[in-house]
């Protein structure tokens, strides 16, 4: 069982740069199934494992892809009122407006992963690694 005590601890070790798992009950099988939380800045947390692509907001595709999705309703806004730095398309359709760029969101997924920080590394040899 989840208790309040660990997401606690778990949370500083996530505003500290690390990971919080989560570990819940698959329905019916049984199983425990992990999910991996990612600090995006400004208190806001995302679960990494739903994560589809992370792409730039500077294309015209993408910027389409996010008015009709705002205008759907499909929109999270995690850049409080910041400059959308990146769009996450998430498995169930929504779309996540981030405030940090692509790379770092790539760097901070692999330093969680790896458990040691990623920052020198350029981003091809972050994905290529994944």
């Amino acid at each position: 069982m989840f208790k309040l005590k660990d997401y606690l601890i778990g949370r500083r070790r996530l505003l500290d740069g690390g990971e919080l798992l989560v570990k819940r009950p698959v329905s019916g099988k049984g199983l425990l199934m992990t999910t991996e939380l990612i600090h995006m800045g400004f208190s806001n947390i995302l679960a990494i494992n739903r994560v589809v692509a992370i792409v730039s907001p500077n294309s015209a595709p993408s910027k389409r892809m996010a008015q009709d999705a705002k205008k759907k309703g499909l929109i999270i806004d995690m850049t409080n009122g910041r400059r959308t730095k990146a769009i996450i398309v998430l498995d169930t359709g929504y779309l996540v407006l981030a405030a940090i760029a692509p790379d770092t969101i790539a760097g901070r997924v692999a330093a969680s992963r790896d458990g040691v920080s990623s920052k020198s590394e350029p981003l091809e040899e972050v994905v290529a690694q994944s």
